[in-house]
């Protein structure tokens, strides 16, 4: 299952190794074709890479101190840092190969 970030606890989520966070928000369709694909992969991915998800609406902070403008957006840290920024519905194939890049 995809661990909720927050902001209090953003920074031990993404601080080491390879991490994933889905912005979206339950009122967003787009978020709902998403939401899916991000559970199947931390489920595949468990204890290589972090997936995460971030709701915009209860997380506004998070989302502006990235640069959210639409949803879903996914964006990928490596050791804390953004790497990479995927703005739109991902294909699962997609993600995964840019999360095995980085690992």
């Amino acid at each position: 299952m995809a661990v909720v970030v927050t902001k209090d606890n953003f920074t031990e989520n993404v601080a080491q190794g390879v991490s994933l966070l889905d912005f979206w928000a339950p009122w967003c369709g787009p978020c709902k074709m998403q939401l899916p694909i991000v559970e199947e992969l931390s489920t595949e991915l468990e204890g290589t890479a972090t997936i995460a998800k971030v709701n915009v609406d209860e997380e506004p902070e998070l989302a502006s101190q990235f640069g959210v403008m639409s949803i879903p957006t996914l964006i990928l840290f490596k050791d804390g840092q953004p790497v990479d920024k995927l703005v739109g519905l991902q294909s699962k194939d997609s993600l995964k190969a840019k999360i095995q890049s980085h690992l």
